[in-house]
């Protein structure tokens, strides 16, 4: 696209430990593929957003394995910077369901 300027990319992994500081050694993450697609719709009709792709790992994941990778690509860093912070984040409360493995 002609007012493509830049495209930020999200990777997020498997840490060794829970976000309280407790070890674990993987998690179950399992997704809402109906939610995710409307999601990813309303964010990508904001303005200076060309496109949203995310891919979700579903499943069991052992440490390092990565979580997602979620991709917002538009005109100014004013527009993406934002939009990716908050598909990261509604992600991460509307989306996934996750269980840490102890």
């Amino acid at each position: 696209s002609k007012d493509l300027g830049m495209i930020l990319v999200h990777n997020g992994i498997v840490r060794a430990t829970s976000k309280e500081g407790t070890a674990v050694i993987g998690m179950n993450l399992f997704y809402d593929r109906e939610k995710l697609a409307i999601l990813t719709e309303e964010l990508g009709s904001r303005d200076g957003i060309v496109a949203i792709k995310v891919w979700i790992n579903q499943g069991t994941l052992k440490i390092g394995d990565d979580i997602m990778y979620a991709l917002v690509a538009g005109r100014f860093r004013t527009s993406v910077f934002p939009v990716l912070e908050e598909l990261v984040s509604r992600i991460k409360k509307e989306i996934v369901s996750e269980e840490e493995i102890f």
